[in-house]
């Protein structure tokens, strides 16, 4: 069984087994749209036939988890676009819009019908009918849910490398990453409770208690949408890139011999794998016209060989006292490392 297991994982694993920043692959969303559909249908049969609340309620998630699914699928076309003239620095803030939603509105629906469903049954509650098809379904649903949770657990356990598990969710531009490993959460608490909530009302004969489950699962997908949400918003109004980004762009602006000092460095992600640098730099006085536009070519090909996320850089040429009468200036870089000036 143990074996049977590994290689059900291994399967797994081989059809997702993609760093986490590409995890928005549009075979492996179609597959998992696929799956949830099924299993949302075959939920809905045993609700209807058993009349469970809490069952009713995770064929809801699973309509939920679709519906994501969906919504990851038209951000991720839409965030493809190409640049035009009303939108010049692309489409790549539409991933971020349609994560915020799937958030807002998906998983809010889910757990308002359930926490609603819940509410029904707490108040007039009734027996569950025939059992033992909830333990069927519930039981096939939670080894497949978990089978995926594993993988999903792993791949972000690779790709969040020394972080804390929250701070890689943070610091994550891709909110797949993080949507995928909390859907899949989810599902599989979801899945616990239902069967939990199901069993205890009928060994007790306290139908009450499977109200108390969907009314649970309704909270875990509420407890989901906030953090979601919240994760989303952040991106969505401009985050910048890393420490260690900003960092390594103010160090190759500095090295260049025609800055006398970096004097702010701003970036802004419009995308996973789309980021705006803005430079301003004091240069080297003593430099021709012909020289400083060499100096803006040479630190612009740096940066992005780099950094190939950065598709544009935008820089400055000011002085440093005008710099600092204009607005609050940059001290030191990112590390707190002090540049001193050159010429």
């Amino acid at each position: 069984m143990v074996k049977l297991g590994e290689r059900f994982l291994a399967v797994l694993s081989g059809a997702t087994n993609l760093p986490m920043a590409r995890s928005s692959s549009k075979t492996v969303i179609y597959a998992a749209l696929g799956g949830n559909l099924l299993v949302a249908a075959t939920k809905f049969g045993a609700a209807a036939y058993t009349g469970s609340a809490a069952m009713f309620s995770e064929a809801i998630h699973s309509v939920v988890d679709s519906g994501n699914q969906l919504l990851l699928l038209l951000g991720i076309s839409r965030a493809a676009r190409p640049a035009d003239a009303r939108h010049p620095f692309g489409h790549g803030l539409q991933l971020y819009f349609w994560t915020f939603i799937v958030a807002a509105l998906i998983f809010g629906v889910g757990a308002g019908v359930s926490v609603l469903e819940g509410i029904s049954k707490i108040e007039a509650p009734h027996p569950v009918e025939n059992p033992w098809v909830n333990y069927l379904v519930l039981g096939l649903a939670l080894l497949f849910e978990g089978a995926v949770w594993i993988v999903a657990l792993r791949a972000f356990r690779e790709s969040k490398g020394a972080q804390g598990w929250l701070e890689a969710v943070r610091r994550s531009k891709d909110p797949t990453v993080f949507t995928v490993l909390f859907e899949d959460t989810a599902a599989v608490l979801g899945l616990l409770v239902a069967l939990v909530g199901i069993l205890l009302s009928q060994v007790l004969d306290l139908p009450v208690l499977d109200g108390v489950a969907s009314l649970t699962i309704g909270l875990i997908l509420a407890g989901t949408a906030a953090f979601l949400a919240w994760e989303c918003q952040s991106l969505l109004t401009g985050e910048g890139a890393s420490p260690e980004v900003q960092a390594s762009i103010h160090a190759i602006a500095a090295a260049d011999p025609a800055v006398a000092r970096p004097n702010e460095i701003l970036t802004m992600h419009f995308g996973p794998q789309d980021v705006l640098a803005a430079l301003s730099l004091d240069f080297v006085d003593s430099l021709t016209a012909a020289e400083m536009e060499e100096a803006v070519t040479r630190i612009e090909r740096k940066i992005k060989a780099a950094h190939p996320e950065v598709k544009r850089v935008f820089i400055e040429a000011q002085d440093r006292d005008a710099h600092r009468r204009s607005q609050p200036s940059l001290e030191a870089t990112p590390t707190g490392e002090i540049i001193e000036p050159r010429g």
